[in-house]
């Protein structure tokens, strides 16, 4: 079973001898390797059940530790780092020969960023290589953001989780890059689009889904809990349909289990919070795929801002969606 620990040294050790660490991040849980080593990588794709197709990002302690890595470094990945990191942002950009073919599945761009959160940081200084890490839980499933997750999922397969305590964004990193020389984005996240315009000075465009996975996270079903799952903006009408049935409720700021009969409801902000409504997303997730349910509803988020990042992900999870 895996050691859970603060010990950054015993972390590095691992990672040196060629090993898999779960790390904190700002955003969820990530299972790391090094980010130079193909044979630890494929520990990584296999330890998940990761198709082999879908990309990873490689994490960073500075802007600087970027460059070798990188073929091209635009102006404006000046402008968004000195914005954005460390931050959950991943830029893709123009892969060198440093980095290894499974990294970018085949693609010759590679998604770098560099995470906000103060284990990994002292984790990556310490470190001569940057770090491989998708989210710490079988591919396709909830992502962990907190390290009793990933022991649940993953605790008989790795050797050590970096503790870090419950992640803070709770949603994974919003993925940039450029398409024909224009930013756009290629996942939302919780560095929204307004905010990355006014750093660019023009809005990112919405990258067209395409059957090629070019980034990570952009599987159509992905972040799923194993009980079916409806995301929906009616609610109600979704109790009224699933009557007798054993259901979880997980909605923004207003309750409905006056109305039904429900096993579990939970209001993840009162105050309509979408920032705390993505932080607990997850977990509570977690916790209402481990009650034996036959439904789990959510409700989806307004549509705007951080909103979409969210729905991004209610989308993928869900076992079908009534927008």
């Amino acid at each position: 079973m895996a050691i859970i620990t603060k010990d950054i040294l015993s972390a590095k050790r691992v990672l040196d001898a060629g090993g898999l660490v779960a790390i904190p991040t700002e955003t969820v849980y990530g299972l790391a390797a090094k980010g130079t080593d193909p044979t630890a990588l494929k520990q990584i794709f296999e330890t998940k059940g990761r198709p082999v197709n879908n990309p990873l990002i490689l994490h960073f302690a500075t802007l600087e530790s970027i460059r070798p890595f990188v073929s091209e470094m635009p102006e404006a990945v000046k402008h968004l780092a000195n914005n954005f990191w460390p931050g959950p942002l991943t830029l893709l950009l123009p892969k060198s020969k440093k980095v290894p073919e499974v990294i970018t599945a085949g693609h010759d761009r590679v998604a770098v960023r560099i995470p906000n959160h103060p284990l990994t940081l002292e984790l990556l200084q310490k470190l001569e290589y940057p770090l491989a890490a998708p989210s710490a839980n079988p591919s396709g499933y909830i992502s962990p953001t907190r390290p009793e997750h990933v022991a649940q999922q993953l605790g008989e397969k790795i050797p050590m989780i970096l503790d870090g305590g419950p992640c803070k964004s709770g949603i994974e990193s919003t993925i940039l890059g450029w398409d024909k020389e224009l930013p756009a984005v290629y996942r939302p996240g919780t560095i929204t689009t307004e905010e990355i315009a006014a750093v660019l000075g023009t809005t990112p465009q919405t990258h067209q889904k395409s059957t090629t996975i070019l980034a990570p996270g952009m599987s159509l079903s992905h972040y799923a809990p194993r009980t079916p799952t409806i995301a929906t903006i009616a609610v109600l009408k979704e109790l009224e349909r699933h009557q007798g049935k054993k259901i979880g409720v997980i909605t923004l700021k207003s309750g409905f289990g006056d109305q039904f009969l429900v096993e579990k409801e939970v209001i993840l902000s009162p105050q309509g919070s979408l920032q705390e409504m993505a932080q607990k997303l997850y977990a509570t997730m977690y916790e209402l795929d481990a009650m034996d349910l036959d439904l789990i509803l959510i409700e989806f988020a307004p549509g705007e801002g951080m909103g979409k990042a969210i729905n991004d992900r209610l989308k993928r999870s869900s076992t079908h969606y009534n927008p």
